[in-house]
């Protein structure tokens, strides 16, 4: 054997330990080179008499990641070029006999005559867990850091290497299709009580005790290998079964709007395979596999949510002169709720912290939220009570900023006022040395009138976190005018060290990401001012794949705030610049109702004490219009949600604000929830076509307005067929 990305070796006993460590990666991934080795060692194992089975381990601190989605890729690459030159037929057969490649050699495994277990630590997900399904033994160890999963419904995919086939005979088949519909990461000892794995042990016990299985199971095999085998859930076509898929098929329609043509497949693929033998049932997953890997939701969510996010995670975006940032201490200046999460995430990245406000008492209560934020993770056994002693004891809270001395960065979060900010920023560099970057996390003020106050503007970037800090993914790091590399190195350095996901913006009023969604909740607002009832308006944002509707979003982010960017956006910019339909409803939300929102019980929804929201019906006072529902195209106002924010994200494209497609999808998706099935605003436009969205804008701005005017460059671009990531690749090979 050639192997490369494997050792194998047996001992006395006559077990084989096939350790994959794959040289000059951090993590283990499905290759197709890893694939033609794993399949050596099969024939191997199968052939030798003198080998009684093969444990699988990892020779890395995790088990794998599952497969290079890049792979997959390739594959859709593959079968528009020979659809090209040989023919749609001749192309769909090599695509499907590509495609299945790794499922057919799992059952190739599966089926050897050997017995083959999986000795687990670290994370197992996707086709690295499909092979430890097609393993007779599944040992994981105990260890915090286990995960096993099957997570591919995350980026636009299903399990397509026998996972939906194994694991639907492992479970209970709702149980079954829950887990591969949320596509989570389980833990060992609840993998093991539902039935995934076989054991879970301390991580030095697990590949002794899988020797001393299959040396006693030396004919081991599947249970599905049985011809006794009976399915979990019993026949589809009973009466159990048929207390299962019409809810199951419901359940899918409300929780996908039927968005995502995976979630369909798995549903498919487990139904019809839970009536056929294995081999049949392995290939009707496959067919469904290789049709949802040429849909444009597949390929549009492996870009966004995993080349990109990946290439973005990497420092995409980082000037590569700039030496790495050693960052061992940081200011956080304003304790309230921004400030407070800030400093959570930076502790617990390892970082100390100074916390400061206008007196201790106001430093320690932002501290206490990071004492709250781990003491709920102690509470459901993910910390320790060392952890949050240790998390704390890099907080330090002041009132005192002669503390900030000594700071790499300094990340300023206190109230929305330029001439508050102004103070802050002189008081700060009076203390703080002259290669300290400051950071300002303003999610309106423009970062260039800041900077002004600035002694060192060179050194001043923008940093705007999303709230709540320790959940959102997304870091809009904006560039004044002035901003040097080393500060957007920094910067960058900086959200990496969090784990956060960071995007470059220029300077422009909103930035990118509050442009867009204020779009979002505009067009909801000015929904309502027609006499579009409230509810369909919510259910119309649910089913253009929003995560909330405008109304909802608009209370969570508070009813006030949104008057209060009006307010200012109109005396900056004039009465042109806002909608007097909006500023209605909202002075009348804000001024006359006192509704603000969820903060106060009471915005577009009431919030009761006890029960779930539910939407004011004074809502219907507030406009004299009334539309007849059934005479509303529900397809027109879900066009209307998505539109407004695609088209705001190609203004702020033609504007320079974003200047990567990448960064404007993936800032869309993580950090205000733009329909990941489309893969982003760009995406979004893309995948329509520029052409056929712009006919859509223009048929929008006849009925409903000048907001819907599609911008110059969508123009120039529908004439000429361009794309946004089509000129992109054009511009980064030339």
């Amino acid at each position: 054997m050639n192997l490369v990305n494997f050792r194998f070796e047996t001992d006395a006993d006559g077990i084989a330990t096939l350790t994959w460590d794959m040289p000059e990666r951090s993590m283990n991934v499905i290759t197709p080179q890893v694939m033609e080795e794993l399949n050596q060692v099969v024939d191997k194992v199968a052939s030798d008499e003198t080998i009684k089975g093969c444990v699988i381990v990892s020779g890395k601190d995790s088990f794998s990641g599952g497969a290079d989605l890049t792979m997959l890729q390739g594959l859709r690459d593959l079968y528009v070029k020979l659809a090209k030159e040989q023919g749609e037929q001749i192309a769909m057969q090599r695509f499907f006999d590509e495609s299945r490649k790794l499922s057919l050699l799992y059952r190739k495994l599966e089926t050897c005559g050997k017995p083959f277990a999986a000795a687990i630590h670290g994370v197992c997900l996707g086709g690295a867990f499909e092979l430890a399904l097609s393993c007779q033994l599944r040992v994981v160890s105990d260890d915090a850091s286990t995960r096993v999963g099957l997570p591919e419904i995350k980026v636009g995919l299903f399990p397509g290497a026998g996972g939906t086939q194994r694991v639907s005979r492992l479970m209970q088949t709702g149980d079954a299709l829950q887990m591969m519909f949320k596509g989570d990461q389980i833990k060992a000892l609840p993998a093991r009580n539902m039935g995934l794995v076989h054991a879970a042990l301390p991580r030095d016990q697990i590949v002794a005790a899988a020797k001393e299985w299959l040396k006693a199971n030396p004919q081991a095999k599947q249970p599905w290998e049985d011809p006794k085998f009976k399915l979990p859930s019993n026949k589809v076509h009973s009466p159990a079964g048929m207390q299962i898929w019409p809810p199951a098929s419901a359940i899918y329609r409300r929780e996908t709007n039927d968005n995502y043509p995976a979630a369909r497949a798995i549903l498919s693929a487990v139904y019809e395979g839970l009536q056929l033998p294995m081999d049949l049932a392995l290939k009707v997953e496959s067919r469904y596999f290789a049709k949802i890997l040429r849909t444009k939701e597949a390929a549009s969510m492996i870009r966004s949510l995993f080349v990109s996010m990946q290439e973005l995670n990497k420092g995409a975006r980082r000037p590569a002169d700039v030496p790495a940032s050693k960052l061992k201490k940081v200011g956080v200046v304003g304790a309230g709720f921004m400030g407070a999460g800030i400093a959570y995430v930076t502790a617990n990245a390892g970082i100390e912290v100074v916390l400061i406000d206008r007196d201790v008492e106001a430093a320690e209560k932002g501290k206490a939220y990071s004492h709250k934020l781990v003491t709920d993770q102690i509470t459901k056994g993910r910390a320790k009570t060392a952890d949050r002693d240790a998390l704390l004891g890099r907080i330090k809270a002041s009132a005192d900023y002669a503390d900030l001395k000594g700071c790499d960065l300094i990340v300023e979060a206190v109230f929305e006022d330029p001439k508050v900010k102004a103070e802050v920023i002189a008081k700060v560099e009076a203390v703080v040395g002259p290669k300290t970057i400051f950071g300002s996390n303003t999610s309106t003020l423009p970062i260039t009138g800041l900077a002004e106050h600035s002694e060192r503007p060179k050194n001043f970037i923008g940093i705007h976190f999303f709230s709540p800090v320790e959940k959102m993914l997304l870091v809009e790091i904006i560039m004044a005018k002035k901003t040097g590399k080393k500060a957007l190195a920094m910067a960058l350095d900086f959200v990496r060290a969090i784990k956060k996901t960071p995007i470059v913006v220029n300077d422009v009023r909103g930035f990118y990401a509050n442009r867009c969604v204020g779009n979002y909740i505009r067009e909801g607002h000015l929904m309502l001012m027609e006499g579009v009832p409230p509810a369909m308006i919510e259910a119309a944002g649910k089913q253009a794949g929003m995560p909330v509707g405008p109304l909802s979003l608009n209370d969570e982010v508070a009813v006030d705030l949104a008057y209060k960017v009006l307010k200012a956006t109109k005396a900056q910019l004039g009465e042109g610049a806002v909608d007097p339909a909006q500023e209605k409803l909202l002075n009348e939300m804000v001024e006359k109702h006192g509704r603000l929102g969820r903060k106060n019980r009471k915005g577009f929804y009431d919030y009761p004490e006890a029960g779930p929201k539910r939407l004011w019906p004074g809502l219907a006072e507030l406009t004299k219009n009334k539309l007849e529902p059934e005479l509303i195209d529900m397809e027109e106002l879900k066009h209307r949600l998505l539109v407004t924010q695609a088209l705001e994200a190609a203004k702020t494209y033609e504007e320079g604000v974003v200047t990567d497609p990448r960064e404007a999808d993936v800032g869309s998706i993580i950090g205000f929830g733009f329909a990941p099935y489309s893969g982003g605003t760009l995406s979004y436009i893309d995948n329509m076509g520029t052409a056929a969205f712009v006919k859509l804008c223009e048929s929008l701005a006849k009925k409903h307005g000048e907001r819907f005017k599609p911008n110059r460059l969508l123009k120039r671009m529908a004439k000429t067929g361009e794309s946004f990531y089509g000129s992109a690749e054009k511009k980064a090979a030339a």
